[in-house]
């Protein structure tokens, strides 16, 4: 059986809001952070997000953590909301996040391995271990925000960082 909508819905929230936190952590800006849902036909809904950042010099091993933190994220929800199945886990991987990750880095001279450890560099695998560490160090922040996102859908850098007050030292928005 699939998520409902809300639950789908805050399982995003949990997503982005676990970019723009764990991103704020390590010094980038958030410009926003949003989920975005649609009815591409009467009586189905489809949901995503996005988390647009701003990141000073060259992406370091940060912006992969960065990167993992969300689907990370998205699955803590599950875990801990009772909602988690093997199935609902594989389909929070996003991809996209892993790839973005991987071709930034390699913009950089960083060597980012989908399934293996290149020489010199690391493994998505060891990136993954590393984002869900900083997630779950950083639940009561993703937490509070992912709520406010949910029943706001969009938030800017400043609401973030306004939501947060003590839970959160580092970047500014």
């Amino acid at each position: 059986m699939g998520l409902s909508y809300g639950q789908a819905r805050l399982g995003l929230a949990f997503h982005e809001s676990a970019h723009a936190v764990v991103g704020l952590s390590v010094g980038m800006r958030v410009l926003t952070s949003e989920v975005i849902a649609w009815s591409p036909r009467p009586g189905t809904w489809s949901v995503t997000g996005n988390t647009v950042h701003e990141w000073d010099g060259a992406p370091g091993w940060e912006f992969a953590t960065v990167a993992a933190a969300g689907a990370q994220a998205h699955v803590e929800y599950l875990r801990r909301y009772g909602l988690w199945t093997p199935g609902r886990a594989l389909d929070c991987a996003a991809e996209h996040d892993r790839e973005l990750a991987i071709d930034t880095l390699a913009d950089h001279g960083l060597l980012l391995g989908r399934d293996h450890t290149p020489p010199g560099g690391r493994s998505w695998a060891t990136v993954q271990r590393i984002a869900r560490r900083t997630a779950v160090g950083l639940w009561p922040a993703i937490r509070t925000v992912a709520f406010a996102m949910d029943q706001r859908t969009r938030l800017t850098g400043t609401d973030i960082t306004d939501l947060l007050g003590p839970l959160l030292r580092g970047g500014a928005a």
